[in-house]
């Protein structure tokens, strides 16, 4: 599956929420986090789209008017914590459902 990594103002938030809404995109995995969750800058928030590569070059297309890509090691790196932070969830909620 490929992904594409973003950052952006917090201002930008409404903005963002209508562009996530756009059909193709919508249709794709979405996480968006407070920048400062992660290790990353106030005030600002990390946008993850995973998907299709054609639906990743259509989110690319519509979201760099508003956010700056996060490539590289940079992105990368953001992008584990994403996966650890969705693993972690995964697993606490196994605690739910164990019985005794």
């Amino acid at each position: 599956m490929a992904w594409t990594l973003f950052r952006l103002p917090g201002a930008k938030k409404t903005e963002l929420e209508e562009l996530l809404k756009e059909d193709q995109l919508s249709r794709q995995s979405q996480k968006v986090r407070d920048a400062a969750s992660v290790g990353g800058p106030s005030g600002e928030l990390y946008v993850l789209i995973e998907g299709g590569a054609p639906a990743i070059a259509h989110a690319e297309s519509l979201l760099s008017p508003i956010a700056t890509k996060v490539g590289g090691a940079d992105g990368q790196a953001l992008y584990k914590k994403f996966k650890d932070e969705e693993e972690n969830a995964s697993s606490g909620m196994g605690l739910f459902f164990t019985e005794e």
